[in-house]
């Protein structure tokens, strides 16, 4: 499927564009893994910024390679409130695309308790302290692999 492409504003030039008039994408940024990130640093990397620069709290994330073809990594993290869950998962999304890894698939953002992102090689749950801790999820994903898991 050809890619499209979106004429940017007259005088504007996109991150896409920029980062293909450098080279840095030796393939479309659709196809690349999710490690390249054309900024440096890998996708996690990015994640984790993010919902570091949105002040989610108690971020954990989880080295799934080998263990699921689910996923590379899953990442939790919790806000504050519903409006808090909502903005970091916004933030992450937009940070997402910004970067170039397109359109990620969201469940729960409309209620704000329990987000669910799914970038691919990477799942991120958003959830509300109380919400957190009666589902919790780590300790599922973890079990015996204590040292898998990384606490930001």
């Amino acid at each position: 499927m050809p890619a499209r492409s979106v004429a940017p504003e007259k005088g504007k030039t996109t991150l896409r564009q920029a980062a293909q008039t450098k080279g840095v994408f030796e393939i479309s940024p659709s196809e690349a893994p999710a490690t390249d990130v054309s900024v440096g640093g890998t996708a996690i990397d990015l994640v984790m910024q993010s919902l570091e620069d949105s002040k989610g709290e108690d971020i954990v994330s989880i080295d799934l390679s080998g263990k699921s073809a689910l996923a590379d990594f899953m990442v939790v993290v919790s806000g504050r409130s519903n409006r808090h869950v909502m903005a970091i998962a916004d933030h992450l999304l937009r940070h997402l695309k910004d970067h170039g890894f397109g359109t990620a698939k969201v469940e729960g953002l409309q209620n704000g308790d329990w987000v669910l992102i799914d970038a691919g090689d990477i799942i991120v749950h958003v959830f509300r302290p109380e919400i957190r801790s009666f589902y919790n999820i780590e300790k599922m994903w973890t079990v015996g692999d204590a040292g898998d898991a990384t606490v930001h």
